[in-house]
């Protein structure tokens, strides 16, 4: 079987114009504006790079996917904010948890996510040759891009007071830093182990010419 080549086109611009109908849905009428608009910035730094970058530098199918579910993941969370979620109430129902688990889903994803970007930016590079180096490196950068979010958060709540409870989400959790990482690391180990070898095959076949 042919790996696995980058989607075409029309596929990209479909799920491009899907994304934007669905942040604007998401923006329609959010809990809070301002936590909407900050928890949607990388949807809306993202999307004009990956659709500038396609011609030079597409990306393989499955990162292109995880960016898309990744995406849904933060306006779900920017349209309610984490903490008021119905997905996370009904897993806090479920799992007999005492807080809405929402924002553990989003920050599983900002490690899972970068995790693959970071592997197919560094092979594609050339920038690693040593499978081993491979995968501690694209953990080391999941870890920077979370504790760089963490500080963000941070700045954030001292520059808006009270007012970025919202976007902070940590609902009286005083390990609330702690645990949003270590979700990043699980998210980022677990993309690693489960799909380093589809990532492969579909590298392979963008080579193809």
């Amino acid at each position: 079987m042919t790996p696995l080549h980058s989607p075409p086109g029309s596929h990209l611009a479909f799920a491009g114009l899907a994304l934007l109908g669905l942040l604007v849905l998401s923006g329609w009428q959010p809990y809070d504006r301002a936590t909407w608009l900050m928890e949607v910035a990388p949807v809306l730094i993202a999307l004009p790079i990956l659709a500038g970058s396609h011609q030079r530098f597409p990306l393989s199918s499955l990162l292109y996917v995880c960016i898309f579910l990744h995406a849904l993941v933060l306006m779900l969370g920017g349209a309610y904010t984490y903490a008021r979620v119905p997905l996370g109430f009904t897993l806090q129902d479920l799992l007999h948890l005492g807080r809405n688990p929402y924002d553990k889903i989003g920050h599983f994803f900002q490690g899972f996510v970068p995790a693959l970007a970071a592997r197919e930016i560094l092979l594609r590079g050339e920038h690693v040759r040593g499978r081993k180096m491979l995968a501690f490196l694209s953990v080391c950068v999941v870890l920077a891009i979370s504790a760089t979010y963490e500080l963000i958060e941070w700045g954030a709540a001292l520059a808006l007071g009270q007012g970025a409870d919202e976007f902070l989400g940590t609902q009286g959790d005083p390990w609330d830093t702690q645990s949003d990482m270590f979700f990043a690391l699980i998210g980022a180990v677990t993309a690693l182990a489960l799909f380093g070898r589809l990532h492969d095959r579909q590298l392979e076949g963008l080579k193809q010419p």
